[in-house]
């Protein structure tokens, strides 16, 4: 009976987006030269954006979750203005 409760609540389970432990501090990397990384209000890019972040910005990531094809975190600049919004982890590289 255990084992069929576990395989239940396993395929249950396996569909459901688990946000990942992140935490910490990041910097924004892999950005193109003449762009840069959109802080949207939310976790997608349906979101407004309301930051650019050059390469080399300092972030303190809180925690992210995927979203599609994109992990987006959820971030606050590491310069003290408590500015915060959500990025895509493929341009976040932990320091």
């Amino acid at each position: 009976m255990k084992t069929i409760i576990a395989a239940a609540l396993a395929a249950g389970l396996a569909g459901c987006a688990v946000p990942e432990v992140v935490q910490g501090r990041y910097v924004v990397q892999g950005v193109e030269a003449d762009d840069m990384l959109k802080l949207r209000a939310g976790p997608g890019t349906g979101y407004i954006a309301v930051l650019g972040l050059p390469n080399g910005t300092e972030v303190l990531v809180d925690s992210c979750d995927p979203n599609g094809n994109t992990s987006w975190c959820r971030l606050t600049l590491d310069d003290g203005q408590g500015v915060t919004g959500y990025a895509s982890k493929a341009y976040l590289r932990k320091l």
